[in-house]
């Protein structure tokens, strides 16, 4: 008898268009719903999502049957058309184009859980681009400027 395990982790981040406020915090509750529905539908896990005005976290544990780059196109596409034909968020425009994604370890999950989780309070003291640079930098990736506001 043969089986296989895995944990793929990801802490996912994306933004939106030029990175403008348009997702209304006071609807975020929807626009979540409908992103853990589309999680379930990729037969993956919600562990947790938040975020603030112009940007999204998410940690997920993604099913192997699923790529990155094919669970984020459909997540970003199936969420902006939803978005676009929401009364609730008359002024998104669309995802920027691309997304950050990290891979981790079980023992650094609720780590990134409580990191996600306290957005709002993190937001005080940092912008999003900042966010974004030091996690991005932390990761060891380097950065292109041409992509940041």
């Amino acid at each position: 008898m043969s089986t296989s395990y895995r944990q793929l982790l990801y802490h996912i981040v994306f933004r939106t268009k030029d990175s403008e406020c348009t997702l209304p915090l006071e609807h975020k509750e929807q626009l979540y719903q409908y992103i853990w529905g589309i999680i379930k539908n990729c037969d993956s896990h919600l562990y947790r999502i938040n975020g603030m005005s112009e940007h999204v976290h998410i940690l997920t544990d993604l099913h192997p049957t699923v790529s990155l780059s094919a669970f984020l196109q459909k997540l970003k596409t199936s969420s902006s058309k939803w978005l676009k034909e929401n009364v609730c968020f008359p002024n998104f425009r669309g995802w920027a184009e691309g997304y950050a994604a990290f891979s981790l370890a079980w023992r650094n999950k609720d780590t990134v859980l409580n990191y996600i989780i306290h957005q709002q309070v993190h937001h005080q003291k940092i912008s999003f681009a900042e966010e974004y640079h030091t996690l991005i930098r932390d990761a060891g990736i380097q950065i292109d400027e041409r992509f940041f506001p």
